[in-house]
C-alpha cells in the first residue's frame, strides 16, 4: 500500500496539483469511503473516523458531500409510524 501511495503522490506532484487540493481530495475520498461502508450513517462513520458527529457534518458541508445517495432512500419512519415500545417494568 505504501508503494501505491508514493506513486500516487508522485503522480499528483508531477501534475502540478497543489497541496491544499490534494489534502481536500484525500479527506473527501476517505470520508466518503467510511460513509459508504456505514450506508450514510453519520454517527457510525464519525465513531470510526474518531471524530465528533458535528465535526463530521461540518466537514461534509465544507467538502460538499451528500449522503442521500449512500442511504439508498431508506429513512427512519416518523415516530407516529413506529411500533409502540413495551412498557418498562418497574424495579423495586
Amino acid at each position: 500500500m505504501r508503494d501505491q501511495l508514493e506513486a500516487l503522490i508522485l503522480q499528483m506532484y508531477k501534475s502540478n496539483i497543489l497541496y491544499s487540493e490534494a489534502v481536500r481530495e484525500f479527506k473527501k475520498r476517505f470520508i466518503l469511503t467510511v460513509l459508504e461502508e456505514n450506508r450514510g450513517n453519520q454517527c457510525k462513520a464519525a465513531r470510526e473516523l474518531g471524530m465528533h458527529r458535528n465535526t463530521l457534518s461540518r466537514t461534509m458541508q465544507e467538502l460538499k458531500i451528500d449522503v442521500r445517495p449512500l442511504r439508498g432512500g431508506a429513512k427512519r419512519p416518523p415516530r407516529s409510524a413506529r411500533p409502540v415500545a413495551m412498557e418498562r417494568r418497574q424495579v423495586r
